[in-house]
C-alpha cells in the first residue's frame, strides 16, 4: 500500500473509532433498558400474576445466573466468532427474549423468558469490551469504556418514565414487545455499518495475540490478576444488582410510592451513574495524559470511586429526597468503578483473549449479583429490612478494592514473554 493510501486509512479509521463507541454505546442502553422493564412494570404486572418478594428474586436470579454462564461462555465466542458477527448474533437473541415477556400468562413463563434474556445480555458487555480493544489506543479506553458503560445510565434513565407512560396506556405486556423491536432495529443498524478494524491499535505484539489465542480457560483463570478482577467485580455486582433491581421495589415498599412517583423520581440515580461512568473513565484517561503509569490511572480512580460507595448505609434514616441523593451519589461512584473494572481486560491482554478475560470477569460479577439477589429475597421475608441490606451493601466495593490492591499486581500490558510463561506453568 502506497503511503497516501496508508494514511488516508487511518483517518478512515481513526474517524470511525467513537461512530463504533457510539453504536455500541446505544446497544448498552439498550439493554439496560429491557432488563429494568420487568423491576419498573412489577406492580402492574402483579395485578395478573402474582409475585411474593421471594419470586421477585428468583426472577432476577434467573437473568443473572444464565446471565454470568452466558458472560463467560458468550465472551469465549466472541474471540471465535469475531465482534461483528457475535454482537449481531447476542443481541438478536436478547430482543426476542425481551418481547416474549409479554406473552407470560404465569410466573413459570415470566421466570423463563427471565432467562432466555439474561443468556443474550450476557455477551454484551465482552463484546463492548472487544470493540474498544479493536479500534481504541490505551490511553482513550477508559473514556471510551465509560462512554460506553453511560449508556447503561441512558437505558436506566429512559426506562421509569418511558415504562411508566407505556403502561398507563397500553399495558405491561406492550413494554415488553415495544423493547424486543428496539433492539431488532438495532441489530439492522449494526449489520449495515459496522466492520472490523483491519490496523492493529494495541501495543501488543502479534506474538502475544497468537499466544492469546492459545490460552484455554484454565490457564486464564490460573492469572492471579484475573483472580482479583473477578473477586472484585463478585463484590461490586453484589451491591450494584441490588440497587439495580430493588430501587423501584423499594420506593413502592418502603417509601409507599406508585407508578408515577416512580416513573418521575427513580430516573435520577440512573442519571448520576452515567455522569459517573464518564467521568470515571475521563479522570483515568487524564492521569495516563499527565504522564502517570496506568497500574496508578487505574488504581486512583478505582479507589476514589469506591470510597464513597458506604453513603448507601444512610439511606433508611434520612428524608426521601435526601434519600435520592444519596443513591445518585452511590450509583455514581459504582458505574465509575464499573466501567474503569471493565477496561482492565483490555489493557492487560491481548485483543485475541480479551473477550475471554471480559466474559470471566462480568461472569463474577453476574454470580455475585443472582448470589446477593437471594439473600436480599430471603432476608426481606423473614423479618430484616432495607436497613440491613443497605450496611451489607455499603461495604462491597472497598473489599472489592482491597483484593486488587493485594492481589492484581501491577496492571500493565502482558507481553509474549509473560503469555509463554503462564503456559509453562499450567
Amino acid at each position: 500500500m502506497s503511503k497516501t493510501k496508508q494514511d488516508e486509512a487511518l483517518s478512515s479509521e481513526s474517524k470511525f473509532r467513537w461512530y463504533a463507541v457510539a453504536l455500541v454505546t446505544v446497544a448498552i442502553a439498550i439493554s439496560y433498558f429491557d432488563r429494568q422493564t420487568l423491576p419498573v412494570a412489577i406492580a402492574a404486572i402483579q395485578r395478573n400474576i402474582p409475585i411474593s418478594n421471594q419470586q421477585f428474586s428468583y426472577l432476577q436470579t434467573a437473568f443473572l445466573l444464565s446471565y454470568a454462564a452466558l458472560y463467560a461462555v458468550g465472551g469465549r465466542l466472541l474471540d471465535r466468532l469475531g465482534t461483528r458477527r457475535g454482537f449481531m448474533l447476542i443481541m438478536l437473541w436478547w430482543s426476542i427474549a425481551c418481547a416474549l415477556h409479554g406473552l407470560a400468562s404465569g410466573f413459570m413463563l415470566l421466570l423463563g423468558a427471565r432467562f432466555l434474556l439474561g443468556m443474550g445480555e450476557g455477551g454484551a458487555f465482552p463484546a463492548a469490551v472487544r470493540v474498544v480493544a479493536e479500534w481504541i489506543p490505551p490511553e482513550e479506553r477508559s473514556t471510551a469504556v465509560g462512554i460506553i458503560n453511560a449508556g447503561t445510565a441512558v437505558g436506566s434513565v429512559l426506562a421509569p418514565p418511558l415504562i411508566g407512560l407505556v403502561l398507563l396506556h397500553s399495558g405491561w405486556r406492550a413494554v415488553f414487545i415495544s423493547a424486543g423491536t428496539l433492539g431488532l432495529v438495532w441489530v439492522v443498524w449494526w449489520i449495515l455499518t459496522y466492520k472490523s478494524n483491519s490496523l492493529t491499535l494495541s501495543d501488543n505484539t502479534v506474538d502475544a495475540r497468537l499466544l492469546g489465542e492459545q490460552l484455554s480457560f484454565g490457564q486464564i483463570i490460573s492469572i492471579h490478576s484475573v483472580q482479583a478482577i473477578v473477586f472484585a467485580k463478585f463484590m461490586s455486582d453484589s451491591a450494584w444488582y441490588f440497587l439495580l433491581f430493588w430501587l423501584p421495589k423499594y420506593l413502592y415498599d418502603a417509601r409507599g410510592f406508585d407508578i408515577k412517583q416512580v416513573s418521575y423520581y427513580a430516573w435520577i440515580p440512573y442519571a448520576a451513574s452515567g455522569v459517573g461512568s464518564f467521568l470515571g473513565g475521563y479522570f483515568s484517561s487524564r492521569l495516563l495524559h499527565r504522564g502517570y503509569s496506568l497500574d496508578t490511572a487505574r488504581k486512583w480512580a478505582l479507589g476514589l470511586s469506591a470510597l464513597f460507595m458506604p453513603v448507601v448505609m444512610l439511606v433508611p434514616l434520612v428524608p426521601v429526597q435526601l434519600a435520592i441523593l444519596l443513591f445518585s451519589l452511590a450509583f455514581f461512584c459504582q458505574q465509575s468503578w464499573s466501567g474503569l473494572i471493565m477496561t482492565l481486560p483490555a489493557d492487560i491482554f491481548p485483543l485475541s483473549a480479551v473477550g475471554t478475560v471480559s466474559g470471566l470477569v462480568g461472569f463474577g460479577g453476574a454470580i455475585g449479583g443472582a448470589i446477593f439477589g437471594v439473600v436480599a429475597g430471603y432476608l426481606l421475608g423473614h423479618g430484616f429490612g432495607y436497613g440491613t441490606l443497605f450496611v451489607l451493601v455499603g461495604t462491597f466495593h472497598l473489599i472489592g478494592f482491597l483484593a486488587i490492591l493485594l492481589f492484581a499486581g501491577r496492571i500493565q500490558p502482558l507481553r509474549s514473554t509473560d503469555l509463554r510463561e503462564i503456559e509453562s506453568r499450567v
